[in-house]
């Protein structure tokens, strides 16, 4: 893999594989973040302020059945061109990309229509990727946020250019803060696990046993490990069939000395709604129609006296339906106590998704030291995993 800051652009057109999938309002299709489009601006001016042009490649969205206007990223056009404060041309087929990039000249940037808008993207088609192929000559992938994704543009288009592959800016900084933690965090270290479901976090804290001295369980998850261990939790999310899962993990944290800290008290409603009727209780002691919607504030204390003690700290996941003002004080109470012991020293990685989404809510971006683009691909690679966008440029 070549070193993108050492490679020699000049004259060169460059296949910059970005992750533009920014949310939208869904009736407007006005940009609602623009974050992603931002992170990958250092990558694209580097290439064009060393004499190269950039072919972009972004998919946007789920489109399930081929093109479709709501998803296409002409909608990201008017947005990227101010940004970067020069035209930017696109192009809708592969057929008008190659015309286009034939005319393409140093400082230029042209972007291409959703990859996901031609058949055989998401099943890792070698024909599409030596299609994108012709179209450069050379290939950047820097968008972290799709690197645990085996797709065409993410991974097979890396095998055309043996030489000429490499990580861009975006991407080297992610997997650094990552790894900043994997290899040798600074102790205490604390994860944060929050969100709805266990399962979708099983690999993670069992392969953060390993390496953290504190793990912090809220969200919805926390439901499922109050009941492995005897807890009444009324009618809140539970996944009976990881309850086994859940005392292993306790079990196992035990044996390593490893603390797992369960919220003390819950904000529960007696309906999923944002103006439901809430009250605290004892997160071990639900009444049978309450459901936990957040941590109380017994509990934010406690796992703010947690962080607050930390010298590394990993934030992935939300502490309740923080989206509703009745139930976001456990996340903005979470999200303070990150932002103040990254001031008193620590060192904390926000692990995107919800999670940046919260502390951009509570504007505290600036006060942690990494929020990631990435949560989907930052959660595999603390799963222990190597993600298949990386692989592919080694």
């Amino acid at each position: 893999m070549q070193l993108f800051n050492d490679y020699s652009f000049e004259s060169k057109r460059a296949i910059l594989r970005v992750d533009f999938n920014v949310p939208i309002d869904k009736e407007s299709l006005e940009i609602q973040d623009d974050k992603r489009i931002q992170a990958a601006l250092p990558t694209i001016k580097f290439i064009l302020n060393g004499g190269g042009s950039v072919v972009l490649l972004s998919h946007f969205g789920r489109p399930k059945n081929g093109p479709d206007p709501r998803a296409s990223l002409r909608i990201v056009l008017n947005r990227l061109t101010a940004l970067l404060d020069r035209p930017v041309h696109f192009a809708e087929t592969l057929e008008e990309a190659n015309n286009a990039v034939q005319g393409l000249q140093s400082g230029e940037v042209l972007l291409v229509e959703n990859v996901r808008f031609f058949p055989g993207e998401t099943e890792g088609s070698i024909e599409l990727a030596q299609n994108f192929a012709r179209l450069g000559d050379c290939y950047i992938n820097d968008a972290f946020g799709s690197a645990h994704r085996a797709h065409a543009s993410t991974t097979q288009l890396a095998s055309f250019f043996p030489k000429d592959k490499m990580m861009g800016l975006l991407m080297q900084e992610e997997t650094r803060n990552a790894q900043h933690i994997l290899s040798n965090p600074k102790r205490p270290f604390t994860a944060i696990l929050g969100g709805a479901k266990v399962s979708d976090k099983i690999m993670i804290i069992e392969n953060l046993l390993t390496i953290a001295s504190d793990i912090v369980i809220g969200g919805g998850m926390a439901y499922t490990f109050s009941k492995a261990l005897g807890g009444a939790i009324g009618n809140s999310l539970v996944e009976d069939e990881r309850l086994a899962s859940v005392k292993q993990i306790l079990d196992k944290a035990k044996t390593l000395e490893v603390k797992i800290h369960l919220p003390e008290d819950t904000v529960a409603a007696v309906g999923f709604s944002a103006d439901a009727k809430n009250e605290v209780f004892p997160t071990f002691a639900i009444p049978d129609t309450w459901m936990g919607l957040d941590i109380g504030p017994k509990a934010r204390e406690q796992f703010t006296e947690v962080i607050l003690q930390s010298n590394t700290i990993l934030w992935n996941g939300p502490m309740g339906v923080f989206e509703w003002d009745a139930f976001s004080q456990g996340t903005k109470h979470i999200a303070h106590a990150v932002a103040e012991a990254t001031k008193l020293g620590a060192f904390s990685l926000i692990g995107g998704g919800d999670s940046a989404a919260a502390v951009s809510k509570f504007n505290l971006s600036d006060q942690v030291s990494y929020v990631s683009t990435g949560g989907g691909a930052l959660l595999e690679l603390f799963e222990g995993k190597e993600l298949p966008g990386i692989k592919a440029l080694r």
